[in-house]
C-alpha cells in the first residue's frame, strides 16, 4: 500500500509541471537505439575540425603518408602557408598532429601512432627546436 502511495504522490508532483514541457524539451543529437552507437554528425565532428579548422588547411590523406618525414614536411608546409592560422607555424603543425593521435585513440594502430609520434620528432627538428 505504502508503494502506491508514493507512485500517486510522483505522479502529483509530475502533473504540477506546465502541460507540453516535455514536448518542447529540444531533442539532442546523442545516442541513437541499435546501430553503431551515436548519429553521423557527433561521431565525426573530430574528421570536420581536422578540415575546416583554423589552425591551418591540410593536404588530403596527410597523415597516412609513408614515412614519419613526409607527414611532417607536409604540415610544415601548411603550417608556413596558410593564412587562417592564430598562433605560429611550429605550434599550429604540432597541435595538429597532437589533435589527431589523441582523437584516434584505441582506435589507431601501433604502428601508425609509432609513425606520427616520429613524426613529431622529424617536426621539432625541421623547426630547429630540441
Amino acid at each position: 500500500m505504502a508503494r502506491t502511495a508514493k507512485k500517486r504522490g510522483a505522479k502529483a508532483a509530475a502533473g504540477k509541471r506546465s502541460a507540453g514541457t516535455a514536448s518542447r524539451r529540444k531533442k539532442s543529437a546523442g545516442k541513437v537505439r541499435g546501430g553503431r552507437g551515436t548519429t553521423r554528425t557527433t561521431r565525426r565532428w573530430s574528421a570536420r575540425v581536422t578540415r575546416e579548422s583554423d589552425a591551418l588547411t591540410l593536404e588530403n590523406k596527410v597523415f597516412t603518408k609513408r614515412t614519419p618525414r613526409e607527414i611532417a614536411r607536409s604540415l610544415k608546409r601548411s603550417a608556413d602557408a596558410s593564412r587562417r592560422r592564430k598562433s605560429g607555424s611550429y605550434r599550429s603543425a604540432m597541435s595538429m598532429l597532437t589533435f589527431y593521435i589523441n582523437r584516434a585513440g584505441r582506435n589507431l594502430p601501433a604502428t601508425q601512432k609509432k609513425k606520427l609520434e616520429q613524426a613529431k620528432d622529424e617536426l621539432r627538428e625541421l623547426y630547429g627546436r630540441t
